[in-house]
Order: C-alpha cells, then sequence, then structure tokens
C-alpha cells in the first residue's frame, strides 16, 4: 500500500491541482528549486525540500523512504532552449530515475507533454480539434515533438522504458494536456480539445499512484467532446473515470 510520495516540482500548476485534490491521502515530500511563497495553502502542510532538480546528493536524500515518485520539475516553457532542456528536462530527469531505483522507489509517475506529439496536428489542424475530427491518438504513435520542449519530454519517455526494463520499476508517463482551474481557454479550440481539469488532474494522479502498472504512457485529459487524445488506455489501466468536460462551458 502507498503511503508517502514524492512530488518534484510541487509549486507549478499541476503540484496545486495534485495537493489540492489529494492532499490529505498521503504523506508527501515536496521538492522545488524555490522555497514556498506562501500563496498556495498546500504546500505548508507538508515536509518541503528546496533544491535543484540537477542536484544528485539532494535528491537521492529525498527520495529516502518513499514509495512512488511523481516527477514534474524541469522547464515547462514551450519555447525553451536546447541548453535548459538538456540540463533541467532531459538529465535531471534520469537523475532522478537513477535515485529512485537507489532507494527502492516502487513506481516513477513521468509528467509528460502533449508537445511530444504536437506535429501529428500540423496537417490537421483546426479540424482535429473538432468534433465532426474522428482522428485520435492513443499513446502507441510515435512521437513528433513540435519543440525542442517535446523533445526533452520524449526523451524523458524513453529514459522511463530504459529504467523500467532495467530495473523492473514501474513507471507511468503522463501526456498532461492544458490544464486550466475552473474552466477551459475561451475562444482556444486546441485548449478545449486538451483540456484537463483540476479535479480530473488529482483524480488520474490518485489513479496512477494506486494502480499495478509496467510501462505506460498515458494522455491526461478531461472527457472532451473535442478530444484528439484517446483515454481509453488510462481506462482500462488506471481505472480513471473523468468527470469533467470542455463542452459543459464552451458549448
Amino acid at each position: 500500500m502507498v503511503t508517502s510520495v514524492l512530488l518534484t516540482g510541487a509549486a507549478g500548476r499541476v503540484g496545486s491541482a495534485i495537493l489540492g485534490g489529494l492532499g490529505q491521502d498521503y504523506d508527501w515530500r515536496l521538492i522545488d528549486r524555490e522555497p514556498p511563497t506562501g500563496k498556495d495553502n498546500h504546500q505548508s502542510d507538508h515536509e518541503y525540500v528546496v533544491a535543484d532538480i540537477t542536484d544528485k546528493d539532494a535528491i537521492r536524500e529525498a527520495m529516502e523512504d518513499v514509495d512512488v515518485v511523481i516527477h514534474l520539475a524541469g522547464d515547462p516553457r514551450p519555447e525553451a532552449g536546447w541548453d535548459s532542456v538538456i540540463t533541467n528536462n532531459i538529465d535531471g530527469t534520469h537523475t532522478v530515475f537513477e535515485a529512485a531505483i537507489d532507494a527502492g522507489v516502487e513506481k516513477v509517475i513521468f509528467a509528460s507533454s502533449n508537445h511530444v506529439v504536437g506535429h501529428y496536428e500540423t496537417e490537421r489542424k483546426p479540424d482535429i480539434y473538432r468534433t465532426s475530427s474522428d482522428f485520435q491518438l492513443d499513446g502507441t504513435e510515435l512521437p513528433r515533438p513540435s519543440n525542442r520542449y517535446g523533445i526533452s519530454k520524449a526523451t524523458g519517455e524513453i529514459i522511463g522504458r530504459f529504467f523500467h526494463d532495467e530495473y523492473d520499476i514501474g513507471v507511468v508517463c503522463l501526456r498532461i494536456g492544458n490544464l486550466t482551474k475552473d474552466h477551459p481557454p475561451i475562444d482556444y479550440e486546441r485548449g478545449q480539445a486538451m483540456w484537463l481539469s483540476y479535479r480530473d488532474c488529482a483524480h488520474l494522479f490518485d489513479c496512477c499512484i494506486t494502480s499495478d502498472v509496467d510501462y505506460e504512457i498515458i494522455y491526461g485529459i478531461s472527457d472532451n467532446d473535442r478530444k484528439y487524445y484517446s483515454i481509453d488506455r488510462a481506462h482500462e489501466v488506471l481505472g480513471y473515470d473523468p468527470q469533467d468536460n470542455s463542452a459543459d462551458y464552451t458549448d
């Protein structure tokens, strides 16, 4: 039974959504490169480690007595440059997996991104964002990154594949969509098609924490009418049961 979870990059939006929904359900240890600001009350309730994801000693120490790792930390900018994604997203992810293996962690949940497959949209937009399109990605397709950030996230998925095959650690790679609080983006079809609500985000990560998995690539979105990412695998493997749909707010 999972009781302790290490959350890297805890101060970001995804971390806030997770802690807002699951803050009382597990024994959390939070990591971020900046100290808590006090603006997010969820952070102050848990052990908080200020460290950079590339600091191998700090990450190894933070892994002690942890059952599951949720790895969110990295440079999240779609326009991030190569030097930054190499250091923060690729080297940082490798550091996390190495430390997890050394600490005997059961599972790593890796925050991947929709940008891993961004160029599948290139010749299909804007129709792909509309209910009239029946095209869907299901996680079995090859990566087609739309920027260097997407390259780094695709590489993170490969790092996870290696560590699963080499050391038999459970790995879930979540290709997270457009996470916004309260309602989906307005006047933005792509954002509505890949919307992930805070409620569904917390539920999805909870499913990842509690499910018995080998290696999975899962799309992290709500149950949107417009969706071009399939969530069938999330339902079948994880028991994901999203409650929100961008059409309820925009149609």
